[in-house]
Parts: C-alpha cells; sequence; structure tokens
C-alpha cells in the first residue's frame, strides 16, 4: 500500500465537504424567500437551557452546558439531574415579549444539547423534559405557541453529538471514557435515531424558521449521512434554513453559515478557519458573559457598548447577530441579561433602521466602525474613532448628502477619486455609536 504525503491528505480531507451534503441542492421558493427575511432581520436571540442549569456552572466559568464532560460525570448520574429540573417561573408570554423589546426578530433554542437530553416531548426517547422530569410539560411547544402568537420565528439548535446514547460510538473526541455507556454501539442506529428526533421537530410544532447544527467537529470523519438528514429537513420544510456550526465552508444543503464568537473571517476563537460564503446568509453568534448556559459564578458581563458595536460590525459584514442567554434553572432570565436586551432594544428603537434590512456597505468593518447600506443610502456607523476627520481611502460611490443620523443635521464631506473624507462632529464621545446617513 501506497501512503499519501502529508500535503495531499491535507488536500484530499479538505475535499470532504463537497463529497458530502445534500447533493444536488435547489432551494425551493419559499426556502430563497425566507434566506432573504433572514438577512433582513439581522438580530435574534439564543437560549441555551437544559438539565445542566441545575448545576449553574458547577463552579467554574465556561463550563455550563458542558458540565457532564468537564466533570466526567457519568450517564447513570448525570440522568438524575432531571429529577430537578422544574421550571415553575417559566413564562413563555414574558420571555418573547422580552425578544420582542429587545429589537430582535428570532428565537434559536437548544432541543437537545450534546448531553442528549431533548427538552421537547419525544416518542423515540423518555429522556426528555416532559417524561423524565417534575415539571412534565414539553417547553418547545409551550415557546412555539407563544411564538407564532407574538410573531416572532422559532429556530431549533439540534446537537449531532450526544454523551448519552449509546449507540454514540465509536466516540469522537468528547464523552469518551467516564459515561459507563457499553464499548459498542451502532453508528448508523443512532443517525437513524437523531432523523426521528429531527422528524418530531418538523411534524409536530408548525412552520419552524430552520434547524441549527451543532457537533459534527466531535467526529469530523464520521459518515453523518447529511445527504439523508439535510433531504429529510428540506421535504418536511421546505422553508426551513439548514446551518451547521462544523467550522468548515458550508456543505450543499446548507442554507447559512455561521461563526461562533468571531465576526465572519476572523479568528480569534482558533476554530474559525473556514472562509466566508458570498452566496449564503451568515450569522455569528455571541455569548453576554463568558458561558452559554447559566453559569452562577461568571459575572464577566459584557457593556451594552460593547455588544451594540458587535452587532454593528456584524452587519458590516452582512452578518445577523445571535446573542446568547442561559435562562436560570428556575425558567427566569436572568435579570442582568434582561437589563442589557433591553438597553439594546432601547438603541434600536432609533437607529433599527440603520441595521434592519441592509446589508453590507461598500467599505469593510475596520477598527474605527463599519457601513451598512440599503436601496439609495449608505450608514456609516463611527464606533472606535478619536479623530476629528475620518477618510476613506478607495471608496469609489457617489455621495449627494451627508447628515447625522438623529437629528438629520449636515455633515462636511470632500469626495475625489483618491475616496471619501468626513468632518465628523465634535462631542460625540459618549455615543456608542455615532451613525452618519449618505445618500446615494
Amino acid at each position: 500500500m501506497r501512503f499519501l504525503s502529508p500535503l495531499l491528505f491535507i488536500l484530499l480531507f479538505a475535499m470532504i465537504p463537497s463529497l458530502h451534503g445534500q447533493q444536488g441542492y435547489r432551494p425551493a421558493p419559499e426556502n430563497l424567500q425566507n434566506r432573504e427575511w433572514f438577512m433582513d432581520a439581522k438580530y435574534g436571540l439564543f437560549i441555551h437551557w437544559g438539565v445542566y442549569s441545575v448545576l449553574a456552572g458547577g463552579g467554574d466559568q465556561g463550563i455550563a452546558e458542558w458540565i457532564m464532560n468537564r466533570k466526567q460525570i457519568p450517564v447513570v448520574q448525570y440522568e438524575k439531574l432531571a429529577g430537578f429540573f422544574n421550571p415553575t417561573g417559566f413564562d413563555p408570554a414574558e420571555w418573547v415579549s422580552l425578544v420582542k423589546k429587545a429589537g430582535m426578530k428570532y428565537i434559536t433554542i437548544t432541543s437537545k444539547h450534546h448531553d442528549g437530553f431533548a427538552m421537547f416531548d419525544s416518542e423515540i426517547s423518555s429522556y426528555d423534559v416532559v417524561d423524565a422530569t417534575p415539571y412534565g410539560k414539553d417547553i418547545i411547544g409551550l415557546l412555539k405557541e407563544e411564538c407564532d402568537r407574538q410573531g416572532i420565528r422559532l429556530f431549533f439548535y439540534h446537537s449531532q453529538l450526544d454523551w448519552h446514547h449509546p449507540d454514540y460510538y465509536p466516540r469522537g473526541n468528547t464523552g469518551r471514557d467516564y459515561t459507563g455507556r457499553p464499548d459498542s454501539g451502532d453508528w448508523n442506529a443512532y443517525i437513524d435515531y437523531m432523523n426521528t428526533q429531527l422528524t418530531e421537530l418538523l411534524t409536530n410544532y408548525g412552520e419552524i424558521g430552520g434547524i441549527w447544527f451543532d457537533g459534527m467537529w466531535d467526529k469530523p470523519e464520521a459518515n453523518w449521512r447529511l445527504d439523508e438528514t439535510y433531504s429529510l429537513i428540506h421535504r418536511l420544510q421546505p422553508g426551513a434554513l439548514i446551518g451547521s456550526n462544523h467550522h468548515r465552508m458550508p456543505f450543499p444543503g446548507e442554507d447559512f453559515q455561521m461563526f461562533e464568537r468571531d465576526l465572519p473571517g476572523q479568528n480569534t476563537m482558533g476554530f474559525n478557519e473556514a472562509g466566508v460564503s458570498e452566496s449564503l446568509p451568515l450569522e455569528m453568534c455571541e455569548t453576554m458573559n463568558n458561558s452559554w448556559g447559566f453559569n452562577i459564578v461568571d459575572r464577566d458581563y459584557k457593556s451594552v457598548r460593547q455588544l451594540i458595536h458587535t452587532m454593528v460590525r456584524a452587519a458590516g459584514f452582512g452578518a445577523n447577530f445571535l446573542l446568547n442567554t442561559g435562562p436560570m434553572p428556575n425558567g427566569k432570565i436572568q435579570p442582568e441579561n434582561v437589563d442589557t436586551l433591553l438597553a439594546i432594544g432601547k438603541w434600536l428603537e432609533t437607529y433599527g433602521s440603520s441595521i434592519y434590512g441592509t446589508r453590507k456597505g461598500p467599505v469593510e468593518p475596520a477598527p474605527w466602525g463599519a457601513t451598512t447600506q440599503k436601496e439609495g443610502v449608505i450608514f456609516l456607523h463611527v464606533l472606535d474613532f478619536d479623530g476629528d476627520t475620518l477618510d476613506l481611502p478607495g471608496f469609489n460611490v457617489d455621495i449627494k448628502s451627508a447628515v447625522l443620523f438623529e437629528d438629520h443635521s449636515r455633515v462636511r464631506f470632500w469626495q475625489n477619486k483618491e475616496g471619501l473624507k468626513i468632518r465628523l462632529p465634535e462631542n460625540r464621545r459618549a455615543i456608542p455609536d455615532l451613525v452618519i446617513t449618505l445618500e446615494t
């Protein structure tokens, strides 16, 4: 047998995404329409909630929903958490009302995380919120009903990785030897199980926004049968958008590309090494502290100003901003998170039209700020800049006028073949985002 050179192996491995996914996929008209809606929406709430919230992070920052793996809790012990999960304070109307006040247009919630626990009523498993907890109610169903009432779209996060299911075998890079699962299993039986739960989500709750996959990175070499899974989703709900947090370029059959805690094309986290799709909608997700699920010791909250800046820069790349909260085990959203969401919502009441319905602007986001645009208008978002004059070399869009977004007062500008120069107003330092409207 001939051994491949390391370079050839890398090149062949890089080709794998083109050989997987839903081959020959052609989006349905309603899917293309929903992509446009998604790009217009720009801002949503990510919700990480499950039985792991009972342990409140286990005393370590960033652990939260990963506590089963980080603390190496065997399945038989971890299952006991379900007996303590009784979120009597959960009020879906309160949640969705908050989302609307925050200026968000959609919710993405964990239907099943890596621990394998389903937050919906699953017929194929009793390891779910209805059958295994004293609460005994379908969280996903209650939230979906309220989203429909208030006009908010609901997406389902679904983990392909599963530390609980015995047929998730051979095991991947996480959830390995501590779980007490048998050292054998039927991988295809697990994929059948996953697709059955996805079928439940796609047939029992009406029209959904889409499926937000996570966990393929645990076994990147495995046969995930993506063609079957993606075809199933698009057959049952042609308009549903599929995205996967696999940190690669999108596979055939995926309808949007997401970036975890990084702006498109950036890699501060160390795992966002893929390029950026030129044809699909984009989304970045971010936490309000350093944890996805509720973590009682994680007090490292990002400021409202910082989160507004991230949202604006994401929009400048043409990406949505999916901001996360980890509800408490009683079903309430942390007061600190509520305050932050309402403050951002208040800002959007004034400046939302410079974000919603826009596409990336003619100047790529830079340390000074970003640009967004819609027909006939470019919005210049000045975020971090101390000078009095902003130079934009290479800016070649003819500008008719420049005014402050807030009061429409005139802003001086000069334009020539070298680019655009903007005279910035004084006393703007306290403003999180100085928005200047450029009419084209």
